[in-house]
């Protein structure tokens, strides 16, 4: 009798219907669970993230107010009382444990006679290494496209019939022009880009006009109206002028806006860090 039972509870649908709803709606539970362990995840990590991304801006506000004040050959109370602070105060910045407000700001920045960028912008330290590798950069990729015309020069020299093979360091220079545009455009270097793209205009006219010079030698024919293909340096580089001082006043006025968005948006990160920290 127990066991007739036992297979009609088995063969019965409800309770397996009802077994299935049940272990949907813990799966859907635990599901719930995950995402919401998940976003508390998430979330922390964001504001570990912000925590750490003020960190390294407060203390780097801190190198830069400490290097100025000792450039100034002024203590930490004599610059905090020309700007009406505590020692304390000016010892926290420098700690990088705070940072001033945007008015104490631009009263350091009025006082050591520098811009509000160079106190919360990268030192002249780190300016002046960043340039020294851009340059070590250009001058190694430079010597790699004059390394390569030096083996062709030599291969030619050795390899094949006598000719004009020196032509092959000619043609070095405009190559070494296109690679100069594209690291200086990947380091917004416009004057560096200008200088290249000048370089790039003639010396591929340049090359042009020694090829046919020496093509038109060994043919026995004349060569006298070739000079003529440097006019049309002049259009190419009357462009390249203009567009390089459209950019340089598109700059200028762009500064401005710039630093006005910079500004709000460093009042913003000191404002607004606990709004931040409420929302997450």
């Amino acid at each position: 009798a127990v066991e007739k039972v036992e297979k009609l509870y088995r063969n019965k649908k409800k309770p397996e219907k009802t077994l299935l709803r049940v272990e949907k709606a813990k799966n859907v539970g635990f599901s719930a669970k995950m995402r919401r362990k998940s976003l508390d995840e998430k979330r922390k990590k964001c504001y570990d993230s912000n925590m750490e991304n003020e960190d390294a801006v407060n203390k780097r506000i801190g190198k830069n107010i400490a290097a100025f004040r000792k450039g100034a050959n002024l203590t930490q109370a004599e610059l905090a009382q020309k700007i009406n602070y505590s020692d304390k105060s000016v010892s926290k910045w420098e700690s990088g444990n705070g940072a001033p407000d945007v008015y104490v700001l631009m009263s350091l920045a009025e006082l050591f006679g520098v811009t509000v960028n160079d106190l919360v912008g990268e030192s002249a330290k780190a300016r002046s290494s960043a340039t020294a590798t851009r340059v070590i950069v250009m001058l190694l990729s430079s010597a790699l496209i004059w390394l390569i015309a030096t083996v062709v020069f030599v291969a030619f020299q050795i390899f094949a019939s006598s000719g004009a093979w020196w032509i092959s360091f000619i043609y070095a220079v405009p190559a070494n022009a296109v690679l100069i545009i594209v690291l200086s455009a990947a380091f917004k270097q416009r004057t560096t880009n200008f200088i290249a793209v000048t370089v790039l205009i003639w010396g591929v006219i340049t090359c042009v006009f020694l090829t046919a010079f020496v093509v038109s030698r060994a043919n026995g024919t004349g060569g006298g109206e070739l000079w003529l293909i440097f006019l049309l340096g002049i259009p190419l580089q009357t462009a390249n002028t203009l567009w390089y001082c459209l950019r340089k006043v598109r700059g200028r006025q762009q500064k401005p806006k710039k630093k006005r968005e910079n500004a709000e948006e460093r009042t913003g990160a000191f404002v607004g860090q606990n709004d931040k920290e409420a929302r997450l």
